[in-house]
Formats: structure tokens, sequence, C-alpha cells
């Protein structure tokens, strides 16, 4: 088929805000600006996109929204699900692919089904499943407790609705190996497990203009949420093991949840550990930074990763992070909670800084490939796949 693709693409949030508002957000601009028709619903809208989107707001009339405080996150995304739906069932001729988001699509998949549309949906974690087993082990090996709203918080009802959609969707949009891995050991055909990738935005994160100064201890940097499943507590005993404390700087950016920097307060107070808080400056300390470090015990496809790299930073990552990188091609990669080996990694380049300059350069030769309009142009092309296939 010749003509464009037209793509329902329903998300129930915050449309253009932060963390998943942003990674929908850049989807439906650089999928739009790849060539596919974007019909949006969207909860509501904070960034505005190419008027050649239609856009459908669930959650507000005009300016007003109405708050998921006020009626809960569950009843939200069940009303965005039915209102997409609705209009779905109205409208099936304009629509060749639907994309929906977790919780917030099994009538639309239901409606697009009867109408013979295929539905791809959003994985941006690993399977719901492993990641309460995982983050739920980690918690206990740290000794915390989740608030009772963290979204990893054991919850049997949504992991059913989440394994409901699952299974009635057409295929699930896979953004790493790692999640992929996690549906595939549950047993779920390769076939409806499609790959795709995130990005980073380079007018924000860029490298420097010029080599970075030369300084005699590694600077090494995490960001993000502060918390068991990221596993800074194991990134810190790599470090204060490494013997690259003696002379380095390792900065801890974001906010803890609570309990868990007091647990972590030993190594925390280390004189070359930095806490820095929640920043707004995080392009120009990944800048000045050599390694990115991400811990993860699960993941979708972090993507503070694709930040750093953009930046210049090299990664040290679990390989349950998601993270677009190979082992001593242009990162390293160690076992999820294998401190030893990301003792010796942080150790290698600290002794070995040809091998980090090494590293960094490959890291920085195929950044074309990790932009946002890169994986808008990758997603377009899997709704025009996913729709020859029904043709």
């Amino acid at each position: 088929m010749s003509s464009p693709v037209r793509v329902l693409y329903s998300f129930p949030h915050k449309f253009g805000a932060g963390r998943i508002c942003s990674t929908a957000w850049h989807q439906v601009d650089g999928a739009a600006r790849a060539g596919a028709q974007v019909t949006l619903f969207a909860g509501s809208q904070v960034k505005p996109l190419d008027p050649a989107v239609k856009v459908r707001k669930t959650l507000s009339v005009g300016k007003l929204r109405v708050p998921y405080k006020l009626i809960g996150r569950d009843m939200a995304c069940n009303w965005h699900d039915a209102v997409t739906a609705m209009w779905l069932n109205a409208n099936h001729r304009e629509i060749d692919v639907v994309h929906g988001w977790p919780l917030s699509s099994l009538r639309t998949i239901r409606v697009a089904k009867k109408h013979g549309i295929p539905v791809v949906l959003e994985r941006p974690n690993a399977h719901t499943g492993f990641a309460y087993e995982e983050v739920a082990k980690e918690n206990k090996n740290v000794g915390i407790e989740l608030p009772g709203d963290h979204d990893h918080k054991f919850d049997g009802e949504r992991l059913k609705l989440e394994e409901t959609e699952y299974a009635e969707a057409d295929y699930l949009l896979c953004p790493s190996e790692f999640v992929a891995r996690t549906f595939r050991e549950r047993g779920f055909d390769e076939a409806k497990l499609v790959r795709h990738q995130y990005g980073f935005d380079g007018a924000r994160f860029a490298v420097p203009g010029s080599e970075p100064e030369a300084h005699d201890g590694l600077v090494m940097i995490y960001a993000g949420v502060v918390e068991p499943r990221k596993g800074l507590h194991h990134a810190l005993k790599a470090w204060l093991a490494s013997g690259a404390q003696e002379k380095g700087t390792f900065m801890v950016c974001g906010e803890f949840i609570p309990g868990y920097a007091d647990l972590l307060q030993p190594m925390l107070s280390h004189p070359s550990v930095k806490v820095m808080g929640h920043r707004r400056d995080l392009p120009d300390l990944m800048r000045q930074s050599d390694l990115f470090v991400l811990s993860s015990v699960e993941e979708g496809s972090a993507l503070v990763t694709y930040e750093a790299r953009g930046s210049g930073c090299v990664l040290l990552v679990s390989d349950a992070s998601g993270a677009v990188c190979e082992h001593m091609q242009n990162g390293l990669i160690h076992p999820s909670r294998d401190v030893e080996s990301l003792t010796e990694h942080i150790r290698l380049l600290d002794a070995d800084r040809q091998l980090l300059r090494k590293l960094r350069s490959a890291s920085l030769s195929d950044l074309d490939k990790l932009t946002w309009d890169e994986a808008g142009r990758k997603l377009a092309d899997v709704y025009r796949e996913v729709r020859k296939r029904v043709a």
C-alpha cells in the first residue's frame, strides 16, 4: 500500500509531560513526521503537536482537566478506554492500526478485533508479573517497604487486567531484548513480540564541543528515581570497592523513595559520593561525567541511558536495564545484582583510560541511530508492517 498508514494512538495520561508522557509525545511526533497519519486520544495534553495530528482529549474540556487524584488512576484509565473504544467503533474505517498503552486498552482492543484492526500494545517495562517478583525480591534484600501508591507495589487486579491485555493484543511492542525475554520466558510466541526503540533529545543531551577536560579520578553519575529496583546500592558497593573512589567522584542525582537514603547513609556519606537531589542541569552534569551507571533489576529501556550516551558518557549497566549498547564495544554490561562484575568494570576503566576513550568514541559514533527521530521512523515502519500483515 502506498497510502499513509492511519494510526489511532491511545494514551490515557498527561500527554507531553515527564517520563512515559514524554515518551508518548516523542513517539507520536516522530511517527507523524515519518509519514504516519495519527489520531491521538489522550487524557490531557500539555505539549503541542504538529496540527496534522488529530487530537482528542478524554479527561479534559478546553483548559479544564479532571484531576487523576480526584477520580483515581484506575477510573481515569477505564474512562479513557471507554471513550476511545466508542469513537473507534463509530470510525473504524478511518483506522488501519491501533497503538495502545497498558491498563487503558482492553475495550479498545476488543472493538479493534471486531473490525479486523490490528493492535500493538506498548510495553514500557518488563512483563508486570516479572517486575513485581523482582522488585519484591530486591526490596526484601534491602529491607524496605514500597509506598502504598508505588507503581511496583503488587496489585493483583492490575496484573490480571494487564495480562488480559497482553493476551488479546495482536502484538507487544518491546523496546529492548530484555523486555522481550521476560515475555518469551512466560510462553509468549516470538511472532507476537515486536521490537522497536526509544530515543533521546539531541537538542538537550549533546556532547561537548571539545574533548572533556582530563582529570585524575573517574567521574561517574547515576540519575533517576532512587529506589532499590534501580540498584543504586549495588553501584555504591561496587564504587567503594573498586579503588576509583580514592580520586574519583560519584554523583547521585534524583529523589529517594522514603527510607532508602537512610539505609544507604554509610555509603552515601563517603567523601567521593555527592548526593545531588533532583537536578534541572542533568545534561551539563552528564557532559562532565566519564561513566553513567545503572544496575537495575528490571526496566523497559531506560531513557536515561540514551540521554547519557548522547551526552558522551560510557554506559556501565546491568543486563536488565534495557540499554542499547554492546559489551566491550561501546559500553560495559554486568549481570543483574553482580556487584563483583560491576566493581571490576569500574576498576578496569579507572586503570585503562585508553579503553575508556575507545569505548566513548565507539559510543558516540552511531548516536544518529538513537535519536527520537530514528525511533519515530522505526515505529512508523512497525505500523506499516502490521498493516501489511492483515491486508
